[in-house]
């Protein structure tokens, strides 16, 4: 997710630092956009020499010290004592304006900026994926953020050629809290035994969804999509119809995430 919002980022003409203490997933997400804009090119969406102009925006750094920008857009794990400890090292070495932007598809944003300096500086700003080709970001306010960040971020989505849309902190935001019963009552059909998984998703796509639910949660990832289901159903106070599925823990525990661990409902090892 990280590499792709970069990606966006370069495409809407930014200058960008990609960040990652491993290397190897910085070569790893290197590698990804060079392919996803080589496949632009040959697609005549984009010229050569427009490839090569998008590569030298972006920057690809293993040290902290090096983050220095006016906005930074966190993509790391959906855990919210680990992305503000990230926010508030990144805060030591910034000016006091930087924006800090939390791609959290699930967690508290009020709760990350309450434990960050300047807590009017921080919003959610929720991408999709993938998200070069999402049009859509969810533009997340807290209660302390403040009216300047609000505008700066819903300017940089407009010209990143995005479309932006400004909602309060809720449990899900607006896209994941609608879509839970779209994930979890597919699930509890395959947990009763009534259908299987794969005749869930041909009937979906059959009826004008672009991709039946079980197909869509191995896009997103297992870990994340439970995670999300977890956030909600606890923030809501544990409604019975929003109970994460046992199936989907399972998977998360197996490390059957999805497309990006070759593995989770369908097998993409076989596809390859």
């Amino acid at each position: 997710m990280g590499s792709g919002i970069a990606q966006a980022f370069a495409q809407g003409g930014f200058n960008v630092k990609l960040f990652d203490i491993d290397k190897s997933m910085l070569a790893k997400a290197r590698a990804g956009i060079e392919i996803n804009l080589q496949q632009l090119v040959e697609k005549n969406k984009i010229r050569a020499d427009e490839k090569n102009t998008l590569l030298s925006r972006l920057s690809f750094v293993d040290n902290i010290s090096a983050c220095i920008a006016d906005i930074i857009v966190e993509a790391i794990i959906e855990k919210q004592d680990v992305k503000t400890d990230l926010f508030n090292r990144l805060s030591s070495i910034n000016k006091k304006e930087t924006i800090f932007a939390t791609n959290t598809s699930s967690l508290s944003v009020s709760a990350i900026a309450e434990k960050i300096a300047q807590p009017e500086r921080v919003i959610g700003m929720h991408f999709f994926n993938p998200a070069p080709v999402m049009k859509l970001v969810e533009v997340v306010s807290a209660p302390h953020t403040s009216e300047n960040t609000r505008r700066t971020i819903i300017e940089l989505v407009r010209q990143m050629g995005k479309t932006a849309v400004l909602c309060k902190d809720s449990p899900g935001f607006i896209v994941n809290h609608v879509a839970r019963p779209y994930y979890l009552e597919s699930l509890r059909l395959t947990e009763k035994g009534i259908v299987d998984f794969k005749t869930v998703d041909r009937l979906m796509e059959a009826s004008g969804f672009r991709m039946g639910p079980f197909a869509l949660m191995d896009l997103i990832g297992n870990d994340i999509n439970y995670a999300v289901s977890c956030s909600v159903y606890e923030a809501m106070n544990k409604p019975e119809r929003l109970k994460p599925s046992s199936i989907q823990e399972q998977k998360v525990k197996n490390n059957e995430l999805g497309k990006k661990t070759g593995k989770g409902y369908y097998d993409y090892t076989k596809r390859a």
